[in-house]
């Protein structure tokens, strides 16, 4: 199952800041064209796209990162959180009444899946409101074999592509979202970063998939002694040393602003447990043997 294809439609590897007429409302095609999101940034339209094998990569690539490829591990439930993490693409569901720091994502993947007509369990399409069914992890663990847990892990294993598709949307809606947060006389250093990072696939899959991974650092709720970890964080202290890549920059940026979130953080897990397997995560941010940018 885990040997198919991630990807399901047609996308072309180039991310640049720079004028073209779009529709935003433009859904997602399988015919092999190319589609470009229009933004009102100032830095100008944004589009970030990849190939078919190029989206599979990354799909895969994000799955091992957060499961190790595991198919028990698409419905989970992490030790020290307050929400199960499903998926791919590990994305976060709150159970009614929790109220959480993080971006929650499952709702907005669920809902990426109605408008593109996905059958969807019955059971889960039922909940109203949409909240995660469980109200804390025992009551998670403790259901983790029935019939309902059991569809959910196999809807998940079948839309992989999907998810994948979701995840490279989400990055790329992100990042005229990123360059406008930025102080002023930082917006086209911002820009610029960005655009460095969009020539090679490593690098767009780096931008992809720490969008996933700890967000666009973009929501006040996701901050430590009001210091943010998203990409907005990392593309901030990015060297601009010319003798380091983009993406030996960005690599080296995301490890201070992780390691400096762990340091900030109240709970020592993240320090004595989480630290480790998030830098462990970054370094697979290199550029692939198989890929290059005109795939």
């Amino acid at each position: 199952m885990f040997g198919k294809p991630l990807a399901v439609f047609c996308l072309v590897s180039v991310l640049m800041v720079a004028g073209c007429d779009s529709d935003e409302t433009q859904p997602a095609s399988s015919s092999g064209s190319e589609v470009k999101e229009k933004s009102d940034s100032p830095a100008g339209d944004i589009s970030l796209a990849l190939s078919p094998a190029q989206l599979d990569w990354v799909g895969q690539q994000i799955f091992h990162n957060e499961c190790a490829g595991r198919f028990d591990c698409l419905v989970h439930w992490n030790e020290g959180e307050a929400f199960p993490s499903l998926g791919i693409g590990h994305f976060i569901w709150y159970p009614e009444g929790v109220d959480g720091r993080f971006v929650e994502s499952f709702p907005a993947l669920i809902e990426y899946m109605r408008q593109r007509q996905v059958s969807i369990p019955e059971w889960l399409r039922a909940i109203e409101p949409f909240d995660a069914p469980w109200d804390n992890r025992e009551s998670f663990m403790a259901v983790l074999d029935s019939p309902e847990m059991a569809e959910l892990r196999e809807f998940l294993a079948g839309t992989q592509g999907m998810q994948a598709e979701f995840i490279f949307r989400r990055a790329r809606q992100s990042l005229a979202d990123v360059i406008e947060a930025a102080p002023d006389q930082k917006q086209d250093d911002i820009a610029e970063r960005l655009k460095a990072l969009s020539q090679t696939p490593g690098g767009v899959y780096a931008i992809i998939d720490y969008v996933n991974f700890k967000g666009e650092g973009l929501a006040q709720t996701e901050r430590y002694k009001g210091e943010g970890w998203g990409l907005l964080q990392v593309l901030m202290a990015m060297s601009g040393d010319p003798e380091d890549a983009s993406l030996e920059q960005f690599r080296k940026a995301a490890v201070m602003v992780l390691t400096n979130r762990a340091e900030n953080a109240a709970d020592p897990i993240e320090r004595e447990r989480w630290l480790p397997g998030w830098l462990k995560r970054l370094e697979t941010y290199k550029e692939p043997a198989d890929f290059r940018i005109s795939d």
